[in-house]
């Protein structure tokens, strides 16, 4: 038996039009996207200098500081007045002594980090104890150090 063979592949012509719907469709998408604002707080960290920099093994609180030298803590704006407070409750809140760390933009002036540190160390007015001794500054990673394995 002998079945009648009608099948032509592609004989008709290439039509374009759908192709290049889909692809300026995914290009709009991805325009649209770019746009988009990212959440959160654009810090240019200052890159590392030294090989070994130090980390923290004990309790630590960040802080931040953008270019405008706004302050942040606990991803909220907060005065000097809410910052010395909030160090001040973390401080108290804490079983051993508290390092702070500093995300500071690289803009940020040394006039500026060095108030900071000393706003940290200034002892809560009943309690001299109490202040933040340790503070550190974050730095970008070094770009040549192979991360840890497990």
């Amino acid at each position: 038996m002998k079945l009648p063979r009608n099948a032509k592949i592609l004989r008709s012509y290439f039509d374009v039009a759908p192709f290049a719907a889909v692809f300026f469709c995914l290009m709009i998408f991805l325009l649209l996207g770019a746009l988009l604002p990212v959440p959160g707080l654009r810090v240019g960290l200052q890159p590392p200098t030294a090989g070994n920099l130090p980390g923290v093994d004990r309790p630590a609180v960040s802080m931040a500081v953008d270019a405008q030298e706004r302050l942040y803590f606990e991803n909220q704006i907060v005065t000097e007045r809410q910052l010395r407070a909030s160090l001040a409750a973390a401080v108290r809140g804490a079983r051993e002594p508290l390092t702070l760390i500093v995300h500071a933009d690289k803009s940020v002036s040394y006039e500026k980090l060095a108030w900071l540190a000393l706003l940290a160390r200034e002892p809560e007015a009943g309690n001299p104890n109490l202040g933040i001794t340790n503070l550190l500054f974050a730095t970008l990673p070094r770009a040549d150090i192979a991360p840890a394995k497990p």
